[in-house]
């Protein structure tokens, strides 16, 4: 009871502060960009929240679940990545845009900027829909709770969302599109209005308010629960027989045996397939670019990307940890990437009070990194398309009433989507790929390289998502392995050869081609 007590507050909280601040627009750079007022503190709680989601709490859960101690070494993507947004925060904002594809365009042509758009929003709805699938099933999972402590009320109420739910599936297979998600689709559906509804009433005025809450309430919810977790899973070690040694030892003791040292499990190649899309992604992501844009001035952002760096490793690390004893308390998972969740919902585990404030903290986690690649799609699509080629003459408000439309619009799209699969972990490294290798190298290149052409810019953004899709699609992992006799090369993940074939294809065109005099690079 108290695990849905702490949601429906967290929810409520939520609506109560985007209906308050959706009083502050005035115009759509207020509900894009905060109106470029946000301070530092802000700034780091918004970059934390939005980064921090489900790619974290379930996906980086469900791989250290999976793995063991090895995991750990997840976050330096994310570090390595944010060292480069340190070089580029400054240069972003100095450039007093909108969007990254207006820097795009400025560099590259029109071109450049439709199909900036296209790959960022593809890329982004894919996440948005595992955020849905990940509310959904903290939604679940606290009605499940409540049915198994004999609520005769939450009975009632899973059972109305059961039949309700039913009855979509059915109606949604009616018109061709199955549901696979593995949860209650009215559940689902309830949680998208609500994220759509927050997201479209204030936009970026409401979310970086919210995210500063967001990012503490995430970090005193996974920082207690550490702790505890760990501890259950010592008793769970020596049930089971582990030697009489310290609590660290015995839980590691129960680990799978590539799971017990920091160099175990991953080759090179695993390695490279697993951090490259996250760093791909962090160094041009549209959303935390986006974040630097409605800095108060060039020196917040740069202070906050500097901060943001201790504050992601911290946060990871708690998220990694608390997944690695979790392996240990709950081995026969059959659903590793909602392990947290399970260890918030177990009163066995943690005491009710501490499993509702991480349940809350996990919800928290989901809607801030929602809501925000909403309005980074929304944000692109808006000014990036209509304001651009649709409706040069829109004013303030046609633009700001536009961009809500588009956002309720997404996130209906992604509702859709997020009724295709059940997995987190493979499917946050394939968007991060698409994205990383599509937006990344011209990106970097717009900013530092002056011989950089518009040509080699447009077929690398072509070209590498292309590849990471032929890849993955034919299986050439498998492929390659055979071919060559060697098992390591299947692990091989379509990030590896996607952005190889994206960096030569930029570099060797634009050798090629003819340059133009740039305008916002240093």
């Amino acid at each position: 009871m108290i695990a849905l007590v702490t949601v429906l507050l967290y929810l409520s909280a939520l609506l109560t502060v985007g209906w308050r601040k959706s009083r502050s627009v005035g115009g759509s750079t207020d509900f894009l960009l905060a109106g470029r007022r946000l301070g530092t503190l802000v700034l780091v709680g918004t970059l934390v929240a939005t980064w921090t989601g489900t790619g974290s709490i379930f996906g980086n859960a469900e791989e250290a679940w999976r793995v063991g101690l090895p995991s750990l070494v997840l976050p330096v993507a994310s570090v390595l990545g944010i060292f480069a947004l340190v070089v580029m925060a400054p240069r972003v904002r100095r450039a007093d845009r909108v969007t990254l594809q207006d820097v795009l365009e400025e560099r590259y042509g029109p071109a450049a900027r439709v199909l900036g758009t296209l790959t960022l929003v593809s890329a982004y709805l894919v996440i948005v829909s595992y955020q849905l699938r990940a509310a959904n099933a903290v939604f679940d999972g606290v009605l499940d709770g409540l049915v198994r402590e004999g609520s005769g009320a939450a009975a009632a109420v899973a059972d109305g969302f059961a039949r309700t739910g039913a009855r979509l599936d059915e109606a949604l297979r009616g018109v061709g599109i199955p549901s696979e998600h593995g949860g209650n689709t009215a559940g689902l559906l309830l949680l998208a209005v609500l994220i759509a509804v927050y997201t479209a009433l204030a936009g970026l005025m409401s979310v970086a308010v919210t995210d500063t809450f967001n990012g503490v309430l995430m970090l005193v919810g996974v920082g207690c629960a550490l702790p505890l977790v760990w501890f259950a899973a010592g008793e769970a070690a020596q049930a089971a027989g582990g030697a009489d040694a310290g609590l660290v030892a015995r839980v590691v003791a129960e680990l799978p045996e590539s799971g017990r040292r920091l160099g175990g499990h991953y080759s090179g190649l695993e390695i490279a397939s697993v951090l490259l899309p996250a760093f791909l992604l962090v160094m041009g992501d549209a959303n935390l670019h986006q974040r630097f844009l409605s800095a108060g001035s060039v020196r917040a952002a740069r202070t906050a990307a500097f901060l943001f760096i201790p504050a992601v490793l911290l946060v990871d690390a708690v998220i990694l940890l608390t997944a690695i004893a979790g392996r240990v308390v709950m081995p026969d998972l059959d659903d590793p990437g909602h392990v947290i969740l399970r260890l918030a919902l177990d009163p066995d585990v943690l005491p009710p009070l501490l499993g509702g404030l991480l349940t809350a903290s996990i919800l928290a986690v989901i809607v801030s990194t929602a809501d925000s690649y909403l309005l980074s799609s929304s944000a692109s699509l808006v000014r990036d398309v209509y304001h651009r080629f649709v409706s040069r003459d829109a004013d303030e408000r046609t633009l700001l009433r536009v961009a809500r439309c588009v956002v309720v619009a997404l996130t209906g799209v992604a509702f859709v989507m997020a009724l295709q699969s059940s997995a987190f972990f493979e499917v946050s490294l394939f968007a991060y790929t698409l994205y990383g290798v599509g937006i990344t190298p011209a990106l970097v290149a717009a900013l530092f390289w002056r011989r950089v052409t518009p040509v080699g810019a447009l077929a690398s953004m072509v070209a590498g998502p292309a590849a990471a899709i032929i890849w993955r699609a034919r299986g050439l992992a498998d492929v390659l392995a055979e071919a060559t006799g060697d098992a390591e090369l299947g692990s091989v993940g379509a990030v590896v050869p996607a952005i190889l074939v994206a960096t030569l294809v930029l570099v060797g065109v634009s050798l090629a081609t003819r340059p133009r005099a740039p305008s916002t690079s240093g």
